[in-house]
């Protein structure tokens, strides 16, 4: 590979990581090809990118970065691929937790990168399974509103047909 086309893909790797909020950062070094090609289905099916690169350009564009992520450039040893999505920060967690359900111990986490939130080590991956991406969180919210309203209606709906069934009996006894 000449350095003219490891540039383009720096800056490829650049944009894309400056682009996107969430990706994760797996060990691919004892991953066959068919394996690895059956997680980049997998994960084309779910809306993510799965792409291996050598760890020397995943640092160069890692630097290029204006957030902190000098402690995931310490997780860069052996084959690296990284996982990236758009939507959900917890949608490549549940992808590679769902891979291994499926008989495959890899790949392994290295490191995540989520809305400037940098976690290390396979054994967040639990912990980020549990992530809510924005949309959740809104949801959430929007249920915890509505929730008093609702219980105010139905108690004024409940409460009407109450009243109406007393005085309905009190008229009934005079």
């Amino acid at each position: 590979m000449t350095r003219e086309e490891k540039e383009i893909i720096v800056q490829d790797l650049s944009e894309k990581l400056a682009n996107t909020n969430y990706f994760y950062i797996t060990d691919a070094s004892t991953m066959s090809v068919a394996s690895t090609n059956q997680f980049r289905r997998l994960a084309f099916e779910r809306g993510l990118e799965y792409k291996v690169y050598k760890n020397s350009l995943i640092k160069k564009a890692l630097d290029t970065l204006e957030a902190d992520t000098s402690s995931l450039e310490g997780v860069l040893k052996g084959f690296s691929g990284i996982v990236f999505s758009t939507e959900a920060g917890n949608a490549p967690a549940k992808l590679i937790k769902d891979f291994r359900k499926k008989g495959n111990q890899l790949p392994l986490l290295k490191g995540a990168y989520i809305d400037a939130g940098i976690y290390v080590g396979d054994d967040q991956l639990d912990a980020l399974t549990n992530v809510k991406s924005k949309f959740e969180l809104i949801g959430d919210v929007i249920g915890l509103l509505q929730s008093p309203a609702k219980n105010v209606v139905s108690a004024l709906q409940s409460g009407g047909s109450k009243l109406a069934g007393i005085l309905k009996t009190l008229s009934e006894k005079e």
